[in-house]
């Protein structure tokens, strides 16, 4: 039995979902998401909660019931509240700034680096070193904030680079003379 999978997933005010054969449909104040239900699962909307079960006692059903059940409950939490990941600048020189709906980095490179947000995602910056990228899709908000994450990983030397506002970086010695 999954301890996730049994808990039904309340549905909020303002959230509407609906159900066409196998697919899921969630609409909110944020936006839309929909997806596709594994043929192994079961969903059915009762009153104000969603319910998911298993069709059969298969190890990939198992499997695929809890994923399922925290994939529809993670679409009703972001189209009725979002989310955000904050990304943090460290080192000197480093800035963040927004041109339009774009972000542009500049993290020691030549050049500037721009981000363009997908569909869905929006960036913003406080004090040119704090970025904080929020949308209603918990996937694509993850890895965009990765992508960013990417241009310039923190480094284990000085911890120079992007890293998650919540993120330690461990540094390593240097080199020792004697």
């Amino acid at each position: 039995m999954s301890r996730v999978g049994k808990k039904p997933v309340i549905i909020p005010e303002g959230v509407s979902v609906t159900l066409d054969g196998k697919k899921i449909t969630v609409k909110g104040k944020l936006g839309e998401l929909s997806m596709d239900i594994h043929p192994l699962i079961d969903v059915r909307v009762e009153g104000n909660s969603i319910v998911v079960s298993a069709k059969d006692d298969s190890k990939l059903a198992r499997s695929m019931w809890g994923t399922t059940r925290a994939l529809i409950n993670n679409m009703v939490v972001g189209v009725s509240q979002g989310f955000t990941k904050r990304l943090v600048l460290v080192g000197v020189g480093y800035r963040a700034r927004m041109e339009g709906n774009k972000l542009i980095l500049n993290v020691g490179y030549s050049n500037p680096v721009e981000v363009v947000p997908p569909p869905g995602v929006k960036f913003n910056v406080e004090e040119q070193v704090k970025i904080t990228v929020s949308g209603f899709d918990k996937h694509l908000v993850g890895q965009v904030a990765a992508n960013i994450r990417a241009v310039r990983e923190p480094e284990p030397y000085k911890g120079k680079g992007i890293r998650y506002e919540d993120e330690v970086v461990i540094l390593k010695e240097g080199k020792k003379t004697k």
